[in-house]
């Protein structure tokens, strides 16, 4: 019964410390609260151009990758000034593939973004 407990107790601890944490993301990252904007307008959007429910998938999806590759992003910069704060040439490597990835997530949110409303105007 203890361990049960704990088990319960911990996942609260944990929840807690995730929720900490995208406090803190949506609250003082620049890039978090830009993404979050966009996000935000364009919900706003498909809630205009009526989308459907699969287009509705595609783009929350699409918003959520971007924002969870910003957040990935993020730390890892903040980990990479921590470790080695003065300038370094493999931190920095380091640094830019990090945010390539949150390039490539940008990319593939644009693709998606493009398959949806193009032919919204276009029809």
């Amino acid at each position: 019964m203890n361990t049960e407990r704990n088990f319960i107790l911990n996942r609260l601890k944990a929840f807690t410390y995730a929720a900490k944490g995208f406090w803190i993301l949506i609250t003082s990252e620049k890039s978090i609260i830009a993404q979050t904007i966009i996000g935000v307008f364009m919900t706003i959007i498909g809630f205009i151009m009526n989308i459907s429910a699969t287009e509705w998938m595609f783009q929350i999806f699409a918003i959520g990758l971007i924002l969870v590759a910003e957040s990935l992003n993020t730390g890892i910069e903040k980990l990479a000034d921590f470790v080695h704060p003065e300038f370094h040439k493999e931190i920095g490597r380091i640094k830019d593939i990090s945010a390539g990835a949150a390039f490539f997530a940008a990319i593939f949110a644009v693709i998606i973004g493009l398959i949806i409303y193009i032919p919204k105007f276009i029809l």
